[in-house]
């Protein structure tokens, strides 16, 4: 497995191996031992994952920004069995370096990497292609009262959507309603 890194030291990708022959492929997507080794690599240690949550999206569905707070922020490992996705991960750390940054990344089901985002972040994406879907380990439990979504489109963060892609966004209500940078800021619901 090798490491592609971001903008962002604390997130990073994953590209496992793969190996090919006249029956087709075989990957490895998870091993301890190896992801021990890669997480202490990025000066991290690999955390305990409690929770695998596995999503379907149709073309131009656009999930999040998602996160919960402490003590139940998610760390997630993130990866696409099926079609095409842009994911977007927003640093919330206020005591960050890279507070309020963002870094894209695209996954899908040829390349087969993961993408690492640890607690402390938001985390969305936009399904490229029909029928895509992400399979994703967390580091806690899902806490719906922990639970709050950033605003996809909020000016203050700028992210570059590929909606010439994807088109009119598909969006919850849920995540429709979701709080602007500032918001967060005012209610103190970032980390």
């Amino acid at each position: 497995m090798q490491v592609q890194p971001t903008a962002i030291r604390e997130v990073f990708m994953i590209q496992p191996r793969q190996f090919n022959d006249e029956r087709g492929w075989f990957r490895e997507t998870f091993n301890l031992a190896g992801f021990e080794d890669i997480f202490k690599q990025q000066g991290q240690v690999l955390p305990q994952f409690v929770q695998d949550n596995h999503s379907l999206s149709h073309q131009g569905v656009l999930r999040g920004l998602h996160y919960q707070l402490n003590p139940h922020a998610q760390g997630k490992l993130i990866r696409v069995v099926q079609g095409k996705s842009y994911n977007v991960a927003v640093d919330l750390r206020q005591q960050s370096k890279t507070f309020a940054q963002w870094i894209t990344v695209e996954l899908d089901n040829i390349s087969a990497a993961l993408l690492w985002i640890p607690p402390g972040f938001a985390h969305g994406f936009v399904a490229l292609d029909h029928n895509t879907q992400l399979l994703y380990k967390t580091t806690a439990y899902y806490a719906p009262a922990s639970e709050r979504t950033l605003q996809w489109n909020d000016p203050d963060l700028a992210i570059q959507w590929p909606l010439d892609v994807a088109g009119q966004p598909i969006i919850s209500s849920k995540d429709e309603q979701g709080l602007s940078l500032k918001q967060a800021i005012q209610q103190q619901a970032l980390f």
